[in-house]
């Protein structure tokens, strides 16, 4: 029986390391050993910015939309907890677009968590 070597599936695991690694600076997009170590901690940086992303999203909606409250007369808490109170459930997203885009809309929200004090 041959005897079955694993050349073929060797160079094909590094040939896509190589890949991921295309465009990195120096050695890290040449060298296997180098390109593997880069494209595991670029994999990190991915995952993490991934949810730093989700973080720096939420922090901007909620400066938009306390713009938008301190613009009618009101500050981003008493705003909330009046939509919380009326049960009226927009999210932060639909929110900062309302102040920014659409300043009537908005303005009647914060009209309505006033009535809710």
């Amino acid at each position: 029986m041959a005897r079955v070597k694993g050349a073929m599936m060797t160079r094909k695991r590094r040939n896509k390391v190589l890949k991921l690694a295309k465009g990195y600076w120096g050695a890290k997009s040449k060298h296997f050993k180098m390109a593997k170590e880069q494209v595991m901690k670029s994999g990190q940086y991915a995952y993490v910015g991934r949810r730093l992303k989700k973080r720096d999203f939420r922090q901007l909606w909620i400066t938009r939309i306390s713009a938008g409250c301190k613009a009618n007369g009101m500050n981003y808490s008493t705003f909330m907890n009046g939509l919380k109170k009326a049960n009226v459930q927009i999210d932060r997203k639909m929110l900062a677009e309302l102040a920014v885009n659409d300043k009537a809309a908005f303005a009647q929200l914060v009209e309505l968590a006033k009535t809710q004090k």
